[in-house]
Parts: structure tokens; C-alpha cells; sequence
């Protein structure tokens, strides 16, 4: 049953917060902990829907994970050649990142596999992934000629190989990366900016051969990867919508406390700021090899800018909430170099052109991103979250700073990536 929700607009957000776990890096602790040798331990797991199916999957190839508490693991690791042919089907859920990185990771080994996901999953394009795989020798099959799932993988040989991406994309890199884990010699990514870089960061922590340069990186097949202790920072990622709430909502401060700034990752902390964002980071260090800041974020007037080119990549999720941002500055915001938008969980441009439009925003929809006049106040009204947990989130952010109050539909959505994300927007939220 589709759950709506009404949101009211509230007078500020004040309070201390500290977010879930990073998405990405758990999708890659979870991953990399059953193909190493040894038990691997994991602090600050995120426990949303998309993570929880990546575990089920290895779980189904035989590995022994075991749960402690709401964020700790920890992972028997079965070795690079240990995983297990599934019985089942292994359903990704709507985890575009589990069905990618799974893609490249099953290519490799030496048994045949299906991945499958929701019906939104089932729609997302598969062929950048599935062509440079198939090019190093995987044998792939799918809908549409490998552009659609289901996916059925027959474990094979793999080839060493140079792939030149057309797009800045984590998913196809770490895809090609895992694959190469099993390739006899180097597999190289080069990509036209630099993606999130959890991947490389997380090989190396675990003790992959690899290295970066500038452009692009190279792996050295058949490590032996080692089981390590992972502490896993807030995700930068949930933080936004706070970020972005606290910015926009007079009066507000927040601390978000133990948040990843990775700076493949931080685009967001930049745009921001460019915009009259007052972020300030503090306490910054270094676990487990990802940098972590806690960020206090004040009430800001917003000024309009042009975002493109290589901070992209640096926010590509975020730019749904970015997006309110812009609605609620001054002046025009044009975002460029965005296409990647339109192959997320739904089509993001477009989601958002039309569900901020509903709200009295003003929005052009480029072909590569939007071009956004800012107003005083949004209005309320009814919107569609589009089964996308970032619309959902970022309509949440809009809805808080309306005239009257906004109701949104297919809100359950949020657990996707942000279990607990109600409960904690409740905490600071400060009522007229």
C-alpha cells in the first residue's frame, strides 16, 4: 500500500544529529569482507534496504555474516575463490549499486549466477556496465541485449583490459575493478572526472595491488585480500537533506556529527558554500582510511550559481535536495553536465522539475540538468516521491520551508538509504 505523509512547515531546525552509515561504503565492506581472508569486522554499518540486500547475497554464496547489535558485523571472510554457487535467484532489490558491483564481481568466478531487483531496478540501464565486462571475456545475458535486468552471468575467464569510460561513474569503475580481482595481469579504468572513490580506497585498505593516477586507476589481479576492521562514517549523502534544511530554514543550526567528507564525495559541501552556505567542518580525522568531519550548519541567504564540469560526479546524489537549494536562493541556479541524472531510481531531472514546479518553484528542465529561479517561499500541495527515497527526502526539505503544508506520496521509499530518517528529522524540528 503506497503511504502518504504530510509535511509541515516548521519555524527552525536546531539540535545535534549524527546520520547513518555510508551507503557506498557499506555496499563495499560487505563486499570485500567475504572475498578477503579472516574475519573482517565492520562499526557503522547502514542498515537500509539496498545494504541489507547486498548481505542476503553473499549470504546466499555461503558466507558467514553475523549481525551485533543495529550497526556492527562481522564477516568470515571465504577468499577470493571461496564464494558459492546461490540456489536462488539473487533479488538486488532496487540497489542499482548491488546489481552493478555484483555484475563485475560474479563475472569472475567460476559458477553461474541470476541477478534480478524491483520494478524500478528491472528499468535502469545495465549495458555500461555488462559491454566493458563482456569486452575482458564475461559472459552476460539480459533483457534488451544485457541493457535490462534480469541478468544471468556465467562465470568465466576474464582478460586483462583498458577501458576508457565515457562517463564518470563509481558503479562502472568499481564494477571493472572486482572484476579485475580475477583477471591474470592489470585491468585499467580511466573515466573523463573523478568518481567516488570508495572502491580504491576500500581495495587498498583490504590489501589489493592498485594504484591511481591521474585519470584513472589500475588494479593487479589475484591478490590475497586480508580480513581488517572497517569503521564506517555518516553518510554525506543523508547529512544533505540536514544540510540543506538548516540552510534554507531561518533561524536553524545544526551539528551533524561524524560525517564522511571524502573528497570525491563533498561536491556538495562545495556547492553550497559557493552558494552562501555556512558549513564549517570540525574535528576532522581519518579511520579506516575515509576522512570524517562533524559539519555545523547555520541558517544562510542563498545565492544562486552555475554548477558543472567535475563537481558532478563530486555530488551527483545529491543534486535532488541541491535542487531545493537552488528553488529557495536568490537569483537563477543552472546545473550543467548532469545527464547521469536521468538514469538514477527514476529520471531525476524530470522528478524534480515537475514535483518542485508543483510547489510553485520555477524549473526548466535541461536535456543535462535544470535551470532553477529561487522564491521567497514554496507553497504547499501534493507531490510524488516517484518510488525515488532522494526525491522523497528532498520534497521532505522543500515541504519544510512551504506556506501551508505539502503531501507527499510513496514515502516508505526512505528506507532505502536513511532508516531512521522521521524519527531523527522529529529531534530538531522547531514548531511556531
Amino acid at each position: 500500500m503506497t503511504e502518504y505523509r504530510t509535511i509541515e512547515p516548521v519555524s527552525a531546525l536546531r539540535g545535534e544529529i549524527t546520520v547513518p552509515g555510508d551507503k557506498s561504503i557499506s555496499h563495499r565492506s560487505i563486499m570485500l569482507g567475504s572475498l578477503a581472508e579472516g574475519t573482517t569486522r565492520v562499526e557503522g554499518f547502514l542498515t537500509g534496504e539496498d545494504n541489507l540486500a547486498t548481505l542476503q547475497a553473499f549470504e546466499a554464496m555461503g558466507v558467514s555474516i553475523r549481525r551485533i547489535g543495529e550497526t556492527s558485523l562481522e564477516i568470515e571472510g571465504r577468499g577470493l575463490n571461496g564464494l558459492e554457487e546461490p540456489n536462488n535467484v539473487i533479488d538486488c532489490g532496487n540497489s542499482g549499486t548491488t546489481m552493478r558491483l555484483m555484475t563485475g564481481l560474479l563475472a569472475g568466478q567460476s559458477f553461474f549466477s541470476v541477478l534480478t531487483g524491483d520494478q524500478y531496478l528491472r528499468r535502469r540501464p545495465m549495458k555500461r556496465v555488462v559491454g566493458p565486462l563482456m569486452q575482458m571475456g564475461a559472459r552476460i545475458a539480459g533483457r534488451h541485449g544485457g541493457e535490462l535486468a534480469p541478468l544471468a552471468i556465467q562465470g568465466s575467464s576474464l582478460q586483462p583490459a583498458t577501458y576508457n569510460s565515457p562517463v564518470a561513474s563509481a558503479q562502472v569503475k568499481s564494477a571493472l575493478l572486482l572484476a579485475g580481482l580475477y583477471v591474470d595481469g592489470e585491468t585499467t579504468v580511466r573515466e573523463p572526472h573523478l568518481s567516488r572513490d570508495h572502491s580504491e580506497r576500500m581495495l587498498s585498505w583490504f590489501g589489493a595491488d592498485l594504484r591511481t593516477f591521474d585519470g584513472g586507476v589500475t588494479i593487479t589481479g589475484r591478490p590475497r585480500l586480508q580480513g581488517k576492521d572497517v569503521t564506517i562514517p555518516g553518510d554525506i549523502s543523508s547529512a544533505a537533506f540536514f544540510m540543506v534544511a538548516g540552510l534554507i530554514t531561518p533561524g536553524s543550526e545544526l551539528l551533524i556529527r561524524n560525517v564522511g567528507i571524502n573528497p570525491s564525495r563533498s561536491g556538495i559541501i562545495d556547492i553550497l558554500q559557493a552558494m552562501g552556505g555556512q558549513l564549517e567542518l570540525l574535528d576532522q580525522k581519518n579511520p579506516s582510511g575515509e576522512p570524517v568531519a562533524d559539519i555545523l550548519v547555520k541558517s544562510s541567504v542563498l545565492k544562486g550559481i552555475d554548477i558543472g564540469g567535475e563537481l558532478v560526479p563530486r555530488a551527483i546524489d545529491e543534486f535532488p535536495v541541491i535542487s531545493v537549494a537552488a528553488a529557495m536562493a536568490e537569483g537563477t541556479t543552472t546545473i550543467r553536465d548532469a545527464r547521469e541524472l536521468r538514469v538514477k531510481e527514476t529520471d531525476r531531472i524530470a522528478a524534480m522539475t515537475s514535483e518542485l514546479s508543483k510547489l510553485g518553484a520555477s524549473v526548466e528542465a535541461l536535456e543535462d540538468g535544470m535551470i532553477i529561479t529561487g522564491c521567497e517561499q514554496l507553497q504547499g500541495g501534493q507531490v510524488t516521491s516517484h518510488g525515488d527515497h532522494r526525491i522523497a527526502m528532498s520534497l521532505v526539505v522543500a515541504a519544510l520551508n512551504s506556506t501551508t503544508p505539502v503531501t507527499i506520496d510513496d514515502t516508505e521509499c526512505t528506507e532505502t538509504s536513511f532508516p531512521g530518517f522521521w524519527n531523527l528529522l522529529k529531534t530538531v524540528e522547531q514548531k511556531s
